[in-house]
């Protein structure tokens, strides 16, 4: 073999390394997909402390498991141009009002994008600042209708898995002690939609659940709903999001968090990861 062609080998050899090498390293640093979480951040303390935890650990999760985690409080993003870089879209306090945005995220969501909504984005009624007055999202896509009530005040609950095979339900006790919440019921009985998907519920042991100091914020009964998906879209809705402050004594301090608790900060990544790594097109498409 003549030095020319031992030159030439090597030379293609030290070309093919390298080559691998920064493939290697561009798959390193590129993430598995990209989430974008909206929101408003004002009124309610409550959720203003959950917001507060959340763009704490959503990046600290991003690090950890190679997915990117963007934030914006500027609705007008809600835009085909703005989405079509994200394969997750987080609702993490309240849902947008603006007919255009609106229709921006149903097309989204119907082109098979993920969303992931908490608490507060899926409130809604009449005659309140937040009127019921988005049919597709309230009803079709979220299935529950307008909010029914609500137990005071945050009080933990034992939540019960409904179904132990779906992915965001993976490696989950039958049973866990979820943070301190205030939980929602709702108009509509998400039992009787066939395309609604309940993963989590409150367990009955939680009876009583609330302290009130009304007696309607006590319940005592009844089948709850907290963590669910819509079978026609990439969708999980969480009614966490709402934490303990101390507002009796006006000093608005944390008295409780949403993030820390293990089992459930791991029901919340099994979300995530499903919706950034599944892909699930709207069967009405």
């Amino acid at each position: 073999m003549t030095a020319y062609i031992k030159a030439a080998l090597f030379g293609l050899f030290c070309l093919c390394f390298l080559n691998c090498a920064f493939a290697q390293k561009r798959m390193a640093v590129e993430p598995r997909f990209k989430v974008i979480g909206f929101y408003t951040g004002k009124e309610d303390q409550a959720h203003i402390s959950f917001l507060h935890e959340a763009t704490k650990w959503f990046p600290a999760m991003a690090k950890k498991y190679n997915f990117r985690f963007d934030t914006t409080s500027n609705w007008g993003n809600l835009n085909d141009a703005f989405l079509k870089n994200y394969q997750v879209v987080i609702f993490l306090d309240t849902r947008p009002e603006d007919p255009a945005q609106r229709a921006a995220f149903e097309r989204y969501m119907k082109n098979g994008g993920g969303w992931m909504g908490f608490h507060f984005s899926a409130f809604a009624l009449n005659n309140s600042a937040v009127p019921a007055n988005w049919d597709w999202y309230h009803n079709e896509f979220l299935g529950s209708g307008q909010y029914g009530s609500n137990t005071w005040r945050p009080t933990s609950a034992i939540l019960k898995v409904e179904d132990k095979m779906h992915p965001v339900m993976r490696d989950l006790p039958a049973t866990f002690k979820a943070q301190p919440n205030e939980w929602y019921r709702w108009e509509k009985d998400l039992t009787k939609n066939p395309n609604i998907k309940i993963l989590a519920s409150i367990d009955p042991v939680s009876f009583p659940l609330g302290t009130g100091p009304k007696p309607n914020e006590i319940w005592h009964s009844g089948y709850y709903p907290v963590v669910w998906t819509n079978k026609n879209y990439k969708m999980v809705y969480l009614n966490m999001g709402h934490n303990d402050i101390d507002y009796e004594h006006h000093t608005n301090k944390d008295l409780s968090h949403t993030f820390g608790n293990p089992v459930e900060d791991q029901l919340i990544l099994n979300a995530l990861l499903w919706l950034g790594t599944i892909r699930v097109i709207n069967a009405t498409n």
